[in-house]
């Protein structure tokens, strides 16, 4: 089907779209709400989000400046653990974890190490792109991928291309490694299941193009005196010389054979991906780096460039530390109304306005990922807030929370299929972009984007079934803020 066909038949599109997708579309979301002849979990859009060049230089910048954050944020831990940087940083980023977790993370072997996958979660809003989130270990890569290479091959010059995010997850984990075509074991856990799907697409794509890539559950995988194995179709075994972890490490006692995946990762017999480190898989990062006290720390290891673009995208951000501030102390630009704040008790009876807030689990354990544990100061009354502000405080020292500025997404357009109607709609939307880039040395590629256009009565944006997920393209000369 040629782009001209789509643009003069936007129905036959997302049918077309529809009929060549893997049925769930690669990822087990809610499907109550569903036709019965979707085979997507969620609503299909005749066209890709539509970014202007601008936007995409943009998001093609921002990724080498995440990796160089990250870096960054990976040498404060260090420094702090050996005594160059306040102590606070690092007991802040290890509140919760058990020792075991903590030692991974200090392992001399893998200091340097950095995820080869970065993306992060930006909403558009009236006011600009802001970041509310660093994911490590995201999901969506396959089925992103997916939809990619379908509205490729009806004719629209997605970002990244049809095969990019494909393509370049081998490419970035090759990079990784010094053996020459790399054996890859995709681990996913029992708590990630909903992403099995997608990363057995993910495997087999890319072992039909010859590269040697395996998803398994952690209990499928095998092992010898010299390290990990995993079978092929016909039963012989290869040695893993990268496992991708995808499963969470607050689920680490409940992985089958974490302690030998774990072994032969110290023993250097195989590489971990993302690596063994919680804390940097923490949303505390975002208000470390809006942190008086760490200002001359980003200066000095981060270039104008990134800390100015950092500086508009982070929204302000704080740690919910319980502990007793001196009676002349205030947390650092926390303002209600132009009352300081000095006691966290002073937000639990404020106006809904001034409760534009929002409090999330800092990142480890379960209550952190795919946006549990988060509540939205307008959105509840004021004594579920009080709570949700009481109740992340008391669990600090079993994992900290933080409060974070609150930033509604601008209302955009955009259509979809009617399935129960077989006509296209339009609807305005709220917006969640998330670029993936891959990371190669020092090399960071934009490999895809995905899209989700959440209805406007969702305040947390995510998947859903009545919200559009697609890709992105770039249409010149128009302006996607409209």
């Amino acid at each position: 089907m040629s782009l001209l066909l789509t643009k003069c038949d936007p129905r036959g599109i997302c049918l077309r779209i529809n009929e060549r997708s893997p049925l769930g579309g690669l990822f087990e979301g809610d499907r109550s709400r569903l036709h019965p002849d979707s085979r997507l979990a969620w609503r299909i859009s005749p066209e890709p989000f539509w970014l202007t060049g601008e936007q995409l230089s943009f998001l093609e910048a921002l990724g080498p400046a995440l990796l160089e954050f990250q870096r960054a944020a990976n040498l404060l831990y260090h420094q702090s653990v050996k005594g160059l940087q306040p102590a606070w940083i690092h007991q802040y980023l290890d509140a919760g974890k058990p020792a075991r977790v903590v030692d991974f993370g200090r392992m001399n072997r893998i200091k340097s190490q950095l995820p080869l996958v970065i993306r992060p979660d930006l909403i558009l809003s009236a006011h600009g792109v802001r970041l509310t989130e660093l994911d490590s270990v995201p999901g969506g890569i396959g089925f992103t991928a997916n939809i990619s290479a379908l509205y490729s091959e009806v004719g629209y010059d997605v970002v990244g291309g049809g095969d990019g995010l494909v393509d370049g997850f081998y490419e970035a984990i090759s990079a990784s490694v010094k053996a020459p075509n790399p054996v890859v074991a995709v681990l996913v856990s029992d708590e990630s299941e909903s992403y099995r799907q997608e990363m057995n697409w993910l495997a087999k794509t890319l072992r039909d193009r010859g590269r040697p890539v395996y998803c398994l559950h952690p209990k499928e995988i095998s092992v010898d005196d010299d390290g990990l194995l995993v079978a092929d179709d016909s039963g012989a075994q290869h040695r893993v010389d990268v496992v991708y972890r995808f499963f969470e490490l607050f689920d680490l006692p409940n992985i089958p054979k974490a302690e030998l995946i774990t072994y032969f990762a110290k023993k250097n017999a195989v590489r971990v991906t993302p690596p063994l480190k919680a804390f940097l898989e923490e949303k505390m990062w975002l208000a470390l780096f809006h942190h008086p006290g760490l200002d001359e720390f980003w200066e000095k290891e981060l270039k104008r460039d990134t800390r100015e673009t950092l500086s508009e995208l982070i929204p302000r951000t704080w740690v919910l530390d319980p502990a007793p501030m001196p009676p002349h102390a205030v947390v650092a630009g926390l303002q209600i109304g132009c009352r300081p704040v000095s006691d966290w008790a002073q937000l639990s009876h404020i106006t809904k306005k001034e409760r534009e807030l929002v409090v999330k689990p800092s990142g480890f354990g379960e209550q952190a990922s795919e946006s549990r544990g988060v509540v939205i100061g307008h959105d509840v009354p004021e004594g579920t807030w009080a709570e949700a502000l009481r109740s992340a405080l008391a669990r600090f020292d079993q994992g900290p929370s933080i409060l974070q500025d609150f930033h509604k997404a601008a209302r955009l357009p955009a259509r979809y299929y009617d399935f129960h109607n077989d006509e296209i709609r339009s609807m305005h939307g709220r917006v969640l972009l998330r670029p993936y880039y891959y990371v190669s040395g020092d090399d960071v590629r934009l490999a895809g984007i995905q899209a989700i256009v959440c209805p406007t009565d969702k305040k947390v944006l995510h998947g859903m079934a009545d919200a559009i997920l697609i890709p992105c393209a770039v249409r010149e000369g128009e302006n996607s803020d409209e």
